[in-house]
Order: C-alpha cells, then structure tokens, then sequence
C-alpha cells in the first residue's frame, strides 16, 4: 500500500492520558527493530508544554520524532462533532480526521489508542498488506457482530445489515489515506453518528462499522488483543475499561507487570497509581463538556 520508510503514527491524548502515550511509545522503541523512523504524530486536548518535554525524554529521539496538534486546529471550519449520550471524550472522534493530521501525499498511516502495548515489531503490521482496503483492524473480541445485543449496532435491521456482520474495534486502525479521503469518510461517519445517535454506544466506532461494514481488512487478533484475556504472547494489548494506572486495575495482572516494566523506562517512573474518584471524576468532565456545547455554554 505504501513505500513510506518513516511510519506515520497518529494518536490521541489530553493531560490525564499522556503517560499512558510515554508508556505506548516506550512499548513501540523496545521492539521495533527493523530501520523506519517513527513520526507520531499526537493531537492533544490541553497537554502542558511539561508533558510534552516528559513525552519527547522518554524515547529514543534517533527512532521518534514527535509533532503536536492541537484538537481544535484540526477540525476543519464548520465541522462539529456529534454530541452523543455517553462518557466518552469528544477526542474519541478525533481518529476520523487521520488525513488533516498528516502530510499531504501520505498513503498510509496507523491510529494507536493510547491505552496500549505494543510487544511484537511495529513494522510487521506496518508492511503488512492489505490490498485496497479503505481501513484494515481487528474483530472486536466482545462483540464480534454488529447484532451483539451488549454493544454492536441495535439499529442493524434499520440499516440493512446482516446479523452476523464482523464488528471491529476502533482502537487500532491502518489507514489508506487517498481511500479515505476519496470517500469522505470523516463526515459520512460524523453524519451517520448524528443521524444515528441514540444508538451510538461507542460513538465513533459505532460510525465506522455501520459506514465500513464489510468493507474492511481483518486483522490477526493479537494486534489488539484485550488485557481481560490471557494470551501469553500477544502482539499488542489493548487496556480497555480500567487502565493500569488506576488501583482499580483488575484486567491480567501479568499485562499490568509488563506495562511497569516500561512505565519505568520513561520520565513517568515516580508516578503513583489514580484512586477510582479521579476516574469517575475524568468521565463527569466529560459528559459536562458535551452539555456545555449542547447548550452554547463557553
């Protein structure tokens, strides 16, 4: 798909996030051992200019370079982002615009959630091919079909979609710029969350599988493998639900072993783990700042 040699990395993160981002990219240095350069390329939500140094000490500056984006600067003029039902940040919709975050002429890149590891080479899934799939991913382990009653897409009948159609999890995503930009997708998804938006549970991703059904690569599992299993050697681990730097972490204890591992490796090694009221404290601010803009609140 691509002969880029520096591989582009997009991520998302504010101030409460971004030693999750030090631990991902630490991850990344480990194991890549083949010669690409790395680009990350982070849209941030009010990280300090401290964290950013933090961010840029903490890998290895021959293998990274690191460019900053703020999440307003990216949303282009008239654009605005679906208010939905839940408590997720409205970053979450920030993977949508891959293609205003990179250079122009960029075929491809990776979208990394930041609550992740990553323990095989990045360049394999780099180089792997993936035809003229818009996006490539993995079946989400949990919900597997779009008519997972828990969390796939309730409406599925409304929208002509087969019961049994693969539902894919958003969190890590390869990403065929020119495809993507030639269909539109970021506001074909933005509109289909709008239109669809008492269903959107997971609200972006909720947009992709219904945009994208059947449209896209399939992924091995262990690139976004879930730290509630128990592989011993996946290739990535993804920490949905609690992360490892809450003292509520109750996922694999041997993810959680390994993520201090790497923890230790950057400018984030005297940190002290989040009591469980700063979480649901984070999900408040979040819901709040959905009500303020649903209600022209500055």
């Amino acid at each position: 798909m691509s002969a880029q040699t520096t591989i582009p990395i997009v991520v998302v993160t504010d101030e409460h996030y971004v030693i999750l981002l030090g631990v991902l990219l630490k991850s990344i240095e480990a194991n890549h051992k083949t010669g690409e350069k790395i680009h990350v390329y982070a849209i941030g939500d009010g990280v300090g200019k401290e964290s950013q140094r933090k961010l840029a000490d903490s890998v290895s500056k021959d293998m990274f370079t690191i460019t900053w984006s703020k999440m307003d600067d990216i949303i282009p003029a008239g654009v605005t982002l679906p208010l939905d039902h839940t408590s997720f940040p409205l970053t979450t919709y920030l993977r949508l615009f891959i293609p205003n975050v990179v250079p122009p002429g960029t075929k491809k890149a990776l979208f990394l959630d930041v609550d992740m590891l990553v323990l095989e080479d990045i360049s394999k899934l780099w180089n792997q091919d993936t035809g003229d799939y818009v996006i490539a991913a993995v079946q989400d382990p949990r919900l597997l079909t779009v008519d997972n009653e828990w969390g796939g897409i309730a409406n599925y009948k409304e929208l002509n979609l087969k019961p049994k159609t693969k539902y894919f999890n958003a969190g890590l995503l390869v990403v065929n710029i020119p495809q993507w930009t030639e269909q539109n997708l970021t506001q074909r998804i933005l509109d289909c969350v709008n239109d669809n938006i008492k269903f959107a549970n997971y609200p972006d991703q909720y947009g992709l599988n219904v945009v994208l059904a059947n449209q896209w690569y399939e992924l091995d599992h262990r690139w976004n493998y879930f730290a509630s299993e128990t592989l011993k050697d996946p290739f990535l681990i993804h920490f949905v639900s609690r992360k490892p730097i809450y003292t509520t972490y109750t996922n694999n204890p041997y993810y959680k072993e390994l993520f201090e591992k790497y923890r230790l490796q950057t400018e984030w090694k005297n940190f002290k783990p989040i009591g469980e009221l700063n979480r649901y404290v984070k999900k408040i601010d979040n819901i709040w700042v959905k009500v303020k803009k649903l209600l022209r609140i500055s």
